[in-house]
């Protein structure tokens, strides 16, 4: 009776996975960061961004995803129309690691299997785990490194995707990270270094944000779904 039981959870779990329409693919862009140093522009990719992108359609309007992406974020107080920043002249460069995992909706029913084009604007959202350097200000004003930590960030993406091809899908879009972090750019040092208080700068109750700007590419494969069951 167990060996049934196994051999029928086994037929299942294959029957199960093979009727759903995964996608993977690639994500390539910019990113910027807003903080404490440089422009408070929100959309302003001037560091390279690429990453890996996976997504589970469960249904004509949702989607599980996960991706991976590594960005570069740097900024400077000389690009900022803030006098005070600019006589201050400080800049760091950053480098991060994220891992996301989220939901996507789409605007509109979305079914790539449709042998007619298929379009629609949608959101996204979830939570990343991303790895950054530690940064303090040192001498001459220079950021200086110290260590490597770990954080989490609320993502929010808005984009638009459509199929390419029958088993192609490209989209583009736009996605801020809010960090539960203030040290990117190495204005609130933590760790050993939390309690020297004369290494902070700028408005340490506020944390800081990075933004991808960028497109995804993904290729389709499994069986045609049957949506009616989630």
């Amino acid at each position: 009776m167990k060996h049934l039981a196994a051999a029928f959870f086994i037929l299942f779990f294959i029957q199960f996975t093979q009727a759903q329409t995964y996608e993977i693919g690639g994500l390539l862009g910019g990113a910027n960061y807003m903080g404490e140093i440089g422009p408070t522009t929100y959309i302003n990719p001037n560091q390279p961004a690429a990453g890996l992108l996976f997504r589970w359609n469960r249904s004509e309007r949702h989607s599980f995803r996960f991706s991976a992406m590594y960005a570069s974020i740097q900024s400077d107080d000389a690009d900022s129309k803030e006098p005070r920043r600019q006589q201050r002249d400080y800049s760091f460069k950053n480098s991060i690691l994220e891992f996301a995992l989220g939901m996507e909706f789409t605007f509109w029913e979305f079914n790539p299997h449709n042998t007619q084009p298929q379009s629609s604007p949608y959101l996204y959202t979830g939570i990343t785990y991303f790895n950054y350097e530690s940064l303090f200000l040192g001498q001459n004003n220079e950021m200086q490194k110290y260590g490597n930590d770990w954080a989490m960030a609320i993502p929010m993406v808005v984009g638009y995707k459509m199929t390419v091809s029958r088993y192609m899908v490209l989209g583009f879009e736009i996605g801020a990270r809010y960090t539960f972090t203030d040290n990117l750019d190495g204005s609130n040092p933590t760790g050993d270094l939390d309690s020297n208080q004369s290494l902070k700068f700028g408005n340490i109750n506020s944390n800081d944000w990075y933004v991808f700007t960028g497109i995804n590419l993904t290729f389709m494969f499994g069986r045609k779904p049957c949506f009616c069951v989630f």
